[in-house]
This record gives structure tokens, C-alpha cells and sequence, in this order.
């Protein structure tokens, strides 16, 4: 059974406009999608595509590939 609430679809306008912002503000400080989809209760697709409207420029996927081994 899935933790998630049921579908809250927000509408345009300035509520919407008002979570995108929040939204963007800590993905750009470097939260996850998957853990603001956590936090908010939505789902990913619904904080991706809010982000997406609030004109985010999405990071790469998997982080550093080349980078130091984990020890």
C-alpha cells in the first residue's frame, strides 16, 4: 500500500506558482526530487513537473561517476 496522501492536483495560479517556488528553492540547495516528493507527499512526477515549470535546470543523473572510490 503506498504512504502517499490522495491526489492533491494543484490548479494554476498563485498557490501553484507559491509550492514550484518553495519546490525549486531547496532542489537548487540540493535536495532530491525523490526526497521532496517524499517530504511534500506528492509523487515524483508531480514535483518534477512542478519544478519543471518553475524553470529549474534539472541536474545529471547518478552523481559522480569518476570520482574517488567510497572507502
Amino acid at each position: 500500500m503506498s504512504r502517499k496522501s490522495p491526489a492533491r492536483r494543484l490548479r494554476p495560479g498563485p498557490e501553484r506558482d507559491r509550492v514550484a517556488a518553495e519546490l525549486k528553492a531547496k532542489y537548487e540547495a540540493g535536495a532530491t526530487i525523490r526526497a521532496l516528493a517524499d517530504q511534500t507527499g506528492r509523487s515524483y512526477g508531480g514535483v518534477h513537473r512542478l519544478l519543471a515549470d518553475a524553470g529549474v535546470t534539472f541536474r545529471s543523473r547518478g552523481g559522480d561517476m569518476y570520482g574517488e572510490p567510497a572507502s
